[in-house]
């Protein structure tokens, strides 16, 4: 090996000479063990970022994708990480609902370039409700003079939508109130909470037709809130935070500080109640009071 003729080369050099020079190689063989190390590593992150960078269909041993005759069929997923990691963003189909329509979003995608069509790539364009699907609240959603002053989705706290949040299951047979918002004893300090209600039993994300008789917070339940708790991020599993009944007093109380981020249309299926991190990210929109987000949860 390497070290063997080194150090034969040492035993003919004086005493302490050789010392010296020992202590020199042994630094020297480990500064070339450390470096072997460290590209063994490099090598193994290059050949293992594809599955990391595509987790849904790409890579040798993912696993992820279906070969049927001729087609490589993309499997999707909704929890990765054996379990850590949860998506809890819906995905966008023309059938996902919005509050303005009763036969959801429509057809959002289309394509003006087409390599069918002969073009040398496809290019998409995009027709979006920004309050369709999951997705967030900026102030200006229902305050005009906040809207005319440009708070909108890209001023919101990114320090707020990312950290630990509390997943709690509210009682299902009621809106969120004040004496419900008592009942589920959220400990002072807790910045974010999502709340699974009868929506998620219901799966009315899953349906087109918008429907008023989803669960939310009634007026004095979002007063209770904003008076008696910490809590900066409150998101929940249909379009509105705000019971119908009380949809436009609601908002008004969430939004009115500026400092609460409402985040709307969460998928909070088979996810144990507890406490984990929330990464959420709306789209940078100038002058948009709201925007779809992509939101995960991390065990």
């Amino acid at each position: 090996s390497t070290g063997n003729i080194i150090w034969g080369t040492i035993s003919f050099i004086p005493k302490f000479t050789q010392w010296e020079l020992g202590r020199k190689m042994r630094s020297l063989l480990i500064l070339l063990e450390c470096t072997e190390v460290l590209a063994i590593t490099i090598f193994s992150l290059v050949l293992s970022s594809p599955n990391d960078a595509y987790p849904s269909g790409y890579g040798v041993d993912s696993g992820a994708c279906v070969q049927t005759g001729d087609k490589l069929i993309p499997l999707r997923r909704e929890v990765y990480g054996n379990g850590r990691i949860f998506d809890i963003t819906h995905r966008f189909t023309p059938e996902t609902p919005s509050g303005d329509s009763e036969e959801g979003i429509g057809q959002f995608l289309s394509l003006s370039m087409s390599m069918k069509n002969g073009s040398d790539y496809n290019f998409s364009v995009m027709k979006l409700a920004v309050h369709a699907g999951t997705h967030v609240d900026a102030p200006g959603h229902v305050y005009g003079h906040y809207f005319d002053a440009g708070f909108d989705v890209d001023t919101l706290d990114l320090e707020v939508l990312n950290g630990l949040a509390l997943l709690v299951d509210v009682p299902r047979d009621k809106n969120i109130t004040a004496e419900v918002m008592k009942s589920l004893n959220i400990p002072k300090g807790v910045r974010r909470v999502l709340f699974r209600t009868l929506n998620t039993d219901r799966r009315l994300m899953y349906k087109k037709e918008f429907d008023t008789s989803y669960v939310g917070f009634m007026k004095d339940g979002a007063q209770w809130l904003v008076e008696n708790t910490d809590i900066k991020l409150v998101g929940i599993d249909y379009l509105s935070v705000a019971a119908f009944a009380d949809l436009i007093p609601s908002h008004l109380v969430f939004l009115e500080g500026r400092e609460i981020i409402l985040v709307e249309g969460l998928k909070l299926d088979d996810i144990q109640p507890g406490i984990y991190t929330v990464h959420c990210l709306p789209l940078r929109l100038l002058g948009a009071e709201g925007s779809p987000i992509r939101c995960i949860l991390i065990k």
